[in-house]
Parts: structure tokens; sequence; C-alpha cells
């Protein structure tokens, strides 16, 4: 009897020992902050997820076109288990999924996914900025979504930055209220302001505050060539990612006197002049007024401040951050109607098309972009129209950094996969040029799957994402180019070099015009430049400008 009731003391110590376990796994991890303690979630991969972390005060009433201010500390335990309202803007793109809450210039938030079990772990980390243009995204997206990046060792992140009229407004007034002497870029100095976070709070989740690799896609490419050239964000990074874009061919920042003059004539637009009466105008007002006909894009300054000088001089003299790079495009980044219109894809037709586009310059552009049949025409405006849009300037950051970077490893790919067919239930849903959708209630024609990679059709390959958009039929193949170009990444976010067990090998561009790049689709392979020709004449006449 005495056995038998020793037996069944243990048992219960057993169960009420399982329990105590059970529910110490079961609680909400937390992680303590320079302004206080945050408590995430674990999510089913076993990944622990902290959403909408504010990294900057809100900038909102007299805080609207400042630098970003510091957070206000908090007592007790903050919940960051949901995302934080995505920045102002208008529905401008067809392919954004956003999972945030909400809306709101009240903005200035991250998202933190982490394997690390303590604070004592030091992994690498990944902070991956947002495409749109500079006016729409979110890092609530799924396609930029870190759990699976997680997954494979890296405490990953994406944060969210001011857009369009909110983030790169400039005027006089500003620039004599800043103590800088400086006004618009507000949204790249948001996300210098989260890497400054980065630097002093990662340790907290496991990661490492001097191995942090920046990326970004399209706008987020840019943005990370723009913070390489930044002197704000030195020292704030290990290496860098981009995919489609640099501020080196698309949308470079602009004379500070040329922004405060689109900020004058906008204050015009609006009907306010002085900054008092600017921020007095409420949120949704001013986002609604930039939909205006005539009211341009808010570009970037060179401030003095961010931009101490135009990124290409900088790049130039090798005052960059001189970090390990890796960067490339896409096949088809733009459509060849961006070319030739609604005309027949001929010898003929584009021959008057590119003539009309370059004048005096025509025939060396034919030169370079030379078809021989009809049959040619359409691959050949495809590349001309997606190096215009974005092919240059990426090829312009790579090529550069190869030969000022100070000796650090440059690699480049051309992303290759198209997407594959929409789900059927998808309904109307036709593609745009530049990568997105439109939905709509009427029948539309279904136009021809594209030939090659659209723009921003890499993101969910590169990030491991390919389950969290529902918009494609995903195939085996597509899978297989996911789980290869997320490894490569992976290995780059790791080691500052791509290359893995089981991958084809990448070897990096080197400055004497050696230019070899990794090819990604189903085989990918190493490839050597064929068209460099195309970019050093792209180069000369940018230089002309």
């Amino acid at each position: 009897m005495k056995t038998i009731f020793i037996t069944m003391l243990l048992a219960l110590q057993m169960m009420h020992v399982a329990t105590a376990q059970s529910k110490k796994t079961n609680l909400a991890p937390q992680a303590k902050t320079a302004n206080g303690t945050v408590e995430g979630v674990v999510e089913t991969s076993g990944v622990r997820a902290y959403k909408g972390i504010p990294f900057a005060a809100p900038p909102v009433g007299e805080f609207r076109w400042r630098e970003p201010q510091p957070v206000k500390n908090w007592n007790g335990i903050r919940k960051t288990d949901k995302f934080g309202p995505r920045a102002m803007q208008n529905p401008v793109f067809g392919d954004m999924g956003f999972r945030s809450n909400g809306m709101s210039e009240d903005c200035l938030y991250l998202n933190v996914w982490t394997p690390a079990k303590s604070a004592s772990e030091k992994l690498p980390v990944l902070v991956y900025f947002y495409g749109g243009g500079f006016v729409a995204g979110d890092g609530s997206e799924g396609r930029y979504d870190g759990e699976s990046m997680a997954t494979k060792g890296i405490v990953s992140l994406t944060v969210n930055y001011r857009l369009g009229v909110f983030g790169f407004y400039a005027s006089e007034d500003l620039t004599k209220e800043s103590p800088h002497h400086a006004s618009g870029n507000y949204g790249y100095l948001d996300q210098a302001a989260a890497l400054a976070w980065v630097k002093q709070n990662i340790a907290a989740f496991g990661g490492d505050p001097n191995r942090v690799t920046i990326a970004g896609e399209s706008a987020g490419s840019l943005s990370v060539s723009a913070l390489m050239a930044s002197p704000l964000s030195m020292d704030l990074f290990s290496a860098a990612i981009g995919e489609s874009g640099s501020v080196l061919g698309t949308l470079p920042p602009v004379p500070l006197a040329q922004a405060e003059q689109a900020g004058a004539k906008f204050n015009e637009q609006v009907g306010k002049k002085t900054l008092a009466e600017m921020r007095a105008i409420s949120a949704e007002e001013l986002l609604k007024a930039t939909a205006n006909a005539g009211v341009s894009r808010f570009l970037s300054a060179i401030d003095g401040y961010f931009f101490p000088e135009a990124p290409l001089k900088i790049f130039k003299a090798g005052k960059q951050s001189q970090v390990p790079l890796l960067a490339g495009w896409n096949s088809e980044e733009m459509n060849y109607r961006m070319i030739l219109g609604k005309e027949t894809p001929t010898l003929d037709n584009y021959t008057k098309a590119v003539q009309k586009l370059y004048g005096a310059e025509a025939d060396k552009v034919l030169k370079e972009y030379s078809a021989a049949s009809d049959a040619e025409v359409e691959q050949v405006a495809t590349d001309l129209a997606g190096d215009r849009f974005i092919g240059f300037g990426t090829w312009k950051w790579i090529d550069i950094q190869s030969k000022t970077g100070g000796g650090k490893p440059v690699y480049r790919y051309l992303y290759g996969r198209p997407r594959p067919a929409m789900n059927a239930e998808m309904g109307n849903v036709s593609a745009n040029l530049a990568g997105g959708v439109s939905k709509t209630t009427e029948p539309v024609a279904k136009a021809p799957l594209p030939k090659g990679a659209v723009h921003s059709a890499e993101i969910e390959y590169a990030m491991g994402n390919l389950s969290l958009n529902k918009v494609y039929a995903w195939t085996p193949e597509d899978h297989k180019v996911s789980a290869t170009m997320q490894e490569y990444f992976a290995n780059f976010v790791k080691t500052a070099n791509p290359n893995g067990k089981g991958l084809p090998e990448w070897l990096p561009v080197k400055g004497d015009g050696d230019a070899h790049y990794m090819y990604l689709d189903v085989n990918s392979r190493l490839e050597t430049e064929k068209h460099k020709g195309r970019y050093v004449l792209m180069d000369a006449m940018a230089a002309k400008d």
C-alpha cells in the first residue's frame, strides 16, 4: 500500500512539473528595450514575433515634418502582438496585402521576428524596407514577412517610414526651423532612426548589433543605396541587399532649393501660406490633396544633412558605407509597351519609337539594343524599357560599388522566373505593367502571362513567402526557385557571401569590368555580362543630363 501511495505521489509531482513547464513554454515572450519591456507572440514555427514596436515618437502635430523624435519610455509591459498602423497613402498599387492596424500619420513602428530563445545568441540581423515608389507600402505586407527568414537563424525586421507628402515635403520654413538647416527626406530619416534603434536594442531579441544587413526592393532598394550614401547611417549596418533600383539612376535627390520650390507650389495648391497652417491640415485632407491633378511627386533632396552632397558624387569618391553588396534586377522590369505604346512590335515601329525617345542619340541606342528581325523586337524593347525604368540605376550602383567600395565583395544577379498563372478564384484580375494587379467587377480579357520576371516578382521567392501570396498558383518549380534564392540571401545575411553547400557557385563582380552575375531561375547558373555596352551608353547619356 505504501509503495502504491509513493508511486501516486511521484506521478502527481511529475504532472505538476509538466504543467508548470507547459505554462512556461506558452508564456508570451518578452524583451527589454531601452524604452521598456515588450511582449510578443510565439508563432507555430516557434519563431517569436513582436509586431508594432515604436522606434520613434508619433510624427504628428508639431512633429509633422520633423526629424524622428525619441520614443517616450513606458512602464509595465507593452503588448506588441499586432502590426502598427501603416503610413498615410493612397491606394495606388493593387498587389499590396496589408495586415496592419489601419492607416495613420502615427506610423513609425517596426516588427521583429526572432528564433532566439535568449538575449545572448548574437544572431545575424536582416532589416527589410518595403517598396512602393515612396508613396505606398507597409511592413505588414505578407511578402516581406520575417518568419521564414527567422527559421533560417536570422533576426528579421520590417520597418515603416513616412511616405509621399508626409515623408518628402520640403519648404523654406522647414529648412529655417530645422537645427540642421534641412528639410524633406523625413522618410529616409525614419529609416536611419530605425537602424539606430536596431543598434541599441536588437541584442535584447538575440540579434548581433554588429551584423546587420539592410535590404529592400524598388523604393526599398533605393533606400538601401541612400542609406549607404548617408553619413547618418554609417556604421549602423554591415552589409546591403538591393532588389531593383538605386538612387544613382532612379528618383535621385534634387537640390534642396528645387524641393523647397515644389513645396511652395503645393502650399499654393492647398491654399495655405504658413507652416502652422500646413501642420493644421488633417492627415486625411493632406493625403487627399496629393491626389489632385497637377500635384507632383515629392522628391528627396540634397539637404546637406541626410545627403551632404549628391549620392553619385559620394559613391564616386568612395565616401559611402564600405560594405559587401548583393544586388540585381528582374528580366522584365517594364513591358515593351512602354517603348512602343500601342504599336505592333516591328523593326520599323521600334526604330521610330527609339528615334522619338532619343533624337540624336537614337542610332547609338539602336546599336546596343539591336533587333535583327520583327521577332526580336519585343524582347529588345522589353530590355530597353526595363533598363530605362530601373535596370540601369541598379547596374550603376553595382558597378561603382565594385570600384570604390573598399574592395568589399559585390554580388550581382538577374532574376528570370516568370510568375505562374493566377488562381482561378482571383476572378477578374489583370496584371499591371510594373508587377501589381488590378481588380475589377467588370469582365476583363486575360492578358498573356509575362515572358519574364516582372517588377517586384522576386520578393516572395527571396523571403520564402510564396505561401503568403494567395494570388498565384505556385508550382513545385516556383518553390524550388524560392528555396535557392532564399538560401543565397540567408547565406549573405549570415556571412556576407551568398555561397553555400548545394548551390551553384556565385562569383563576385570585379572592378575591372569582369561582370559575372547569377541568373536566378529553375536552373540557376553563373553567367557573364553580354550587354555591358548598353549600360556604358546609358551612363554616358546620364552624364550629359
